[in-house]
């Protein structure tokens, strides 16, 4: 992974902690450069599940870089997280820009909400926090219960998980599809 940079998309607040920094310790230790990004400058405010955790600088926002910038994408969970990228236009079409150019994608828990604003989870093979099953199913996905999904049935890799418990294997697979 080395001269690559990963992008993390989150909102300003209520990423998941441990899905943001677990894999951004993987991508380090991989040799990459994970790159904050959200949609506001500033900080953003992690949680560990409903509890605030700790705070991270952002290191761009959305509106400015392209995915010409990264070569990859992890979207880490937390509810509020996801909930609130798929509502800003902008963060949808930059998720949306590494299924067109090819790029790897890896998302986790939650995170597959905003690939279903994005429209591009069709035709797809996919896991998640469970609760989001129906969503992704009426969103054209075939929806799996393992820990970790690798789909390239489609434009590019595809790195799913359901949860932290997930992590190991999320790290591990999403490195693999990035070193690719």
């Amino acid at each position: 992974m080395h001269g690559k940079t990963i992008a993390f998309l989150v909102a300003p607040e209520g990423v998941e902690e441990v899905e943001l920094t677990e894999p951004w310790k993987a991508v380090k230790q991989a040799g990459g450069t994970p790159k904050l990004i959200c949609t506001d400058a500033g900080q953003v405010q992690a949680f560990n599940h409903l509890d605030k955790a700790d705070r991270f600088a952002v290191d761009a926002t959305v509106d400015e870089v392209s995915v010409e910038d990264f070569a990859g994408l992890v979207l880490p969970g937390g509810v509020a997280n996801p909930d609130f990228l798929r509502t800003v236009p902008q963060a949808v079409r930059f998720a949306r820009g590494f299924f067109d150019a090819g790029k790897p994608v890896a998302a986790i828990c939650h995170a597959p909400w905003t690939l279903i604003e994005a429209d591009v989870v069709r035709d797809r093979v996919v896991t998640s926090w469970p609760s989001l099953q129906t969503d992704l199913r009426n969103a054209g996905a075939e929806w799996v219960d393992r820990e970790v999904v690798i789909c390239t049935a489609g434009p590019n890799m595809l790195v799913t998980s359901r949860m932290p418990d997930d992590l190991k294997a999320f790290d591990q697979a999403a490195i693999d599809a990035f070193s690719a």
